[in-house]
């Protein structure tokens, strides 16, 4: 099929992306707003929103220029439509549906969790490929999900957290390190020099059955524990706190992924494969660990490369042609979402 447009204005990424039919990517931008967002320590919705309005038409019309296409050689545009933020999601959508309605085009309106949750079936990411049903470990800033893939629009919550995901607990507890924001990197890049045993911490919901999560009182014990210090923490004191609950983390998502392998293994018995997506699959110990943890209960563990973890547009084209495939599309009266959880999406559109 045609190449098809994609769109990303979900948070803090102003992106856009060709991919062809056969999943080659023919161009990609990503523009990233970090200076800000940075004095504020987080991301600011309403700046956000404007920043994608100031910024949306250029990377379109470049990403399009560096594709070498004009708009009538697409086979569709796909915009993230939700979840996320809502004054994003209202700029991408609505600036996808405009040319998709311009130029006589297909739209689809993608959910953001659907498009991590194909990435690993972009043809060459996976040796083999990525064929149904597979477990999708989805570990970002607003989002820490197990989820049974069964299909393009199908899809089976298996389990999550009851409180903060995991890439929000890694900002929270660097910001008590007082790191650079993203806390995320900024932690991972310290931990390197810490002894991960320093500070014993909690591992929560540990050996439980099912793979649910919790990481709002991991973040409450290293308040604790740096409370506990008393004075300005040391370089090494920050290294090696950071360390530990990193370490923490990737125990308590191993623990979880193996229960949630042996769930999907009891449904679906030839089920082999972990994708580990989301902005905290870029972290190396994580890695490391559900590494580990799949080769132990004979799962292969997939990640896709380090630019695709984050928020980006080549994973929203490739969900948009998954469905146009399939012959769905949406039309013109779809909604941005900010709220849309995957396990509600149906196969095909209304």
């Amino acid at each position: 099929m045609k190449p098809v447009l994609g769109i990303e204005t979900s948070c803090d990424e102003t992106a856009a992306a060709v991919v062809d039919g056969d999943g080659r990517i023919l161009a990609e931008a990503v523009l990233s707003q970090l200076a800000e967002h940075a004095p504020f320590g987080g991301v600011v919705p309403e700046i956000a929103a404007r920043t994608h309005l100031r910024y949306l038409s250029r990377q379109v019309s470049q990403t399009m220029a560096q594709a070498g296409l004009s708009f009538a050689d697409l086979g569709g545009v796909a915009a993230t439509s939700g979840p996320g933020l809502i004054g994003g999601l209202i700029v991408g959508c609505q600036f996808g549906k405009g040319i998709a309605l311009a130029h006589d085009l297909p739209f689809v309106a993608v959910n953001h969790l659907e498009a991590h949750a194909l990435t690993a079936r972009l043809p060459g990411l996976v040796e083999g490929g990525a064929p149904f049903p597979y477990l999708l470990f989805l570990l970002s800033g607003g989002h820490s999900q197990c989820i049974a893939v069964m299909g393009v629009g199908q899809y089976v919550r298996l389990g999550g957290t009851a409180d903060d995901a995991a890439g929000e607990a890694f900002d929270k507890v660097a910001k008590l390190l007082q790191l650079d924001w993203p806390g995320g990197p900024a932690l991972e890049k310290i931990a390197r020099s810490g002894d991960p045993s320093r500070y014993p911490l909690p591992r929560p919901m540990m050996r439980r059955e099912g793979c649910d999560l919790s990481f709002s009182g991991l973040k409450t014990a290293v308040a604790q524990t740096v409370a506990k210090i008393g004075t300005v923490l040391s370089q090494q004191q920050r290294a090696d706190i950071a360390a530990s609950f990193q370490q923490a983390v990737v125990d308590v998502l191993a623990d979880r992924a193996g229960h949630a392998m042996e769930m999907i293994r009891a449904r679906e018995p030839a089920a082999h494969l972990l994708v580990v997506a989301g902005g905290v699959a870029a972290n190396q110990a994580v890695r490391a660990g559900l590494a580990l943890a799949a080769a132990k209960h004979g799962f292969v563990l997939a990640a896709p490369p380090i630019r695709l973890c984050s928020d980006n547009a080549v994973m929203v084209s490739w969900a948009g042609i998954e469905r146009l495939k399939r012959g769905w599309r949406d039309g013109m009266e779809a909604n941005a979402r900010p709220r849309w959880p995957l396990d509600t999406l149906e196969a095909v559109p209304g």
